[in-house]
């Protein structure tokens, strides 16, 4: 199962070093748990937004245990959520030919 974990810290209720430890403890959770990492991004840093976001492959088997890791997480670092978008479907767009017949 594909899912998209985000986090974020616009509301500053963590300081800085304290936003690091959390980045750094949900990433540390998301490579134990996850079969694939397929991705990590994070805001700009000009942005008024600070977040991240993990894109990961698990087992079934252990998303439960990973969501209560993660709701122990949000706990511990005083967060309202941390959000777990699971992927029912991929979708692959495949590039098509434009009117005057080249590849777009």
């Amino acid at each position: 199962m594909k899912a998209y974990i985000s986090i974020g810290n616009s509301d500053d209720k963590l300081s800085q070093k304290k936003w690091r430890q959390f980045l750094g403890d949900v990433r540390s959770e998301c490579y134990t748990f996850a079969q694939e990492i397929q991705g990590i991004w994070f805001s700009e840093p000009v942005s008024p937004f600070q977040n991240a976001c993990f894109c990961v492959e698990l087992h079934d088997d252990n998303v439960e245990e990973f969501k209560d890791t993660l709701r122990r997480l949000a706990h511990i670092y005083g967060q309202d959520s941390v959000t777990f978008d699971e992927v029912p479907t991929t979708v692959l767009l495949v590039p098509s030919k434009d009117r005057a017949g080249t590849t777009t």
